[in-house]
């Protein structure tokens, strides 16, 4: 086992993907030379040569074109969005291209794209470079989304990302880039579909993903010493939900608790919340209640930006208050 940060872990994951396929090569912004904004790639421009470590110009929606275009070639892209708010401007190429060519071709074109960068809440980063783009793709037919959120999630779910033979999304968040944790030296890979359940319980199922697995962790250490015992699960794969997990969860729990650092109108809870009562309402005792960012442009202001988002006084207040009206 070697201690390493998630940056480092996903530069693994690449290399290693990189080494064994001659077809995988990675494209955008400063992602070559200078070795990305979070240095994901630092050095594989030395190992690789300029053809398979493309820096592109500040073109999102055309070099995301050309990444599909490869990809229905017989490539395997992988974009980094040097913060993926920019892919904003290739959501064209992401929706209409991406995520729908293999449908619309009869099946004729595979589009194992990945498409990776940071994103979320950082620390006063601003409106613009605080998206959460998980939302907006999450309508989109044909594309799968991943989020990590620990280095041992991120590498092995980076590695099945890029040999999947459809476009994944992959979220990484700009604050969770220095975790550290022990990883196994040997090769291994994780399913893009399913979640980890992180605690298990019995009083209430606590539904996260990215980030605010972090939070929801240190909110649980207050929840035992006060004799609660929540099931934690990171959702890990937003697009498709894995529901069996959900479910066996919220058949022993019966009451949930959403927390995501998403918006709130239209966010992944919106979703679940549907979902599950679509799925699951006999198995519920109480309503679901979900925990999600102000629907406002994140402030810059420090104070304003913790605002704006869930913090882990808000999960135990949400737990102790649910538990209090349905014991």
């Amino acid at each position: 086992m070697a201690e390493t940060f998630l940056f480092n872990a996903l530069r693994e994951a690449i290399d290693e993907e990189m080494a064994r396929d001659q077809t995988v090569f990675v494209l955008g912004e400063d992602v070559g030379h200078y070795g990305g904004s979070y240095k994901v790639t630092k050095d594989l421009y030395d190992k690789y040569g300029e053809l398979r470590l493309l820096d592109t110009p500040i073109a999102e929606n055309s070099f995301t074109g050309m990444a599909v275009g490869a990809a229905m070639t017989g490539l395997r892209p992988i974009i980094e969005g040097m913060n993926m708010g920019f892919l904003l401007l290739a959501f064209n190429q992401i929706s209409n291209n991406a995520g729908m060519l293999r449908y619309t071709s009869g099946g004729n074109f595979k589009i194992p794209l990945v498409i990776r960068g940071p994103g979320g809440v950082g620390r006063q980063l601003g409106a613009e470079h605080s998206q959460r783009l998980e939302a907006y793709f999450q309508a989109v037919p044909g594309l799968k989304i991943v989020a990590c959120s620990t280095p041992y999630n991120a590498k092995g779910l980076l590695k099945s990302a890029i040999r999947d033979d459809n476009p994944v999304l992959f979220f990484e968040h700009v604050l969770l880039y220095n975790l550290k944790e022990n990883l196994p030296e040997t090769e291994y890979v994780l399913p893009l579909d399913q979640a980890e359940v992180v605690r298990r319980g019995r009083d209430v199922t606590l539904l996260t993903y990215s980030r605010m697995r972090h939070h929801v962790v240190q909110a649980v250490k207050t929840l035992e010493a006060q004799g609660f015992d929540p099931e934690v699960i990171d959702l890990i794969s937003l697009k498709p939900l894995d529901f069996e997990t959900i479910g066996e969860s919220v058949r022993k729990t019966h009451r949930v608790i959403i927390v995501e650092e998403c918006m709130r109108t239209g966010g992944i809870a919106a979703e679940l919340i549907a979902s599950i009562n679509d799925r699951l309402f006999d198995e519920l005792d109480a309503p679901v209640v979900r925990l999600s960012s102000q629907d406002i442009p994140t402030p810059y202001n420090g104070n304003l930006e913790n605002l704006t988002i869930v913090q882990p006084t808000q999960i135990v207040e949400a737990v102790q208050k649910m538990m209090a009206l349905h014991v």
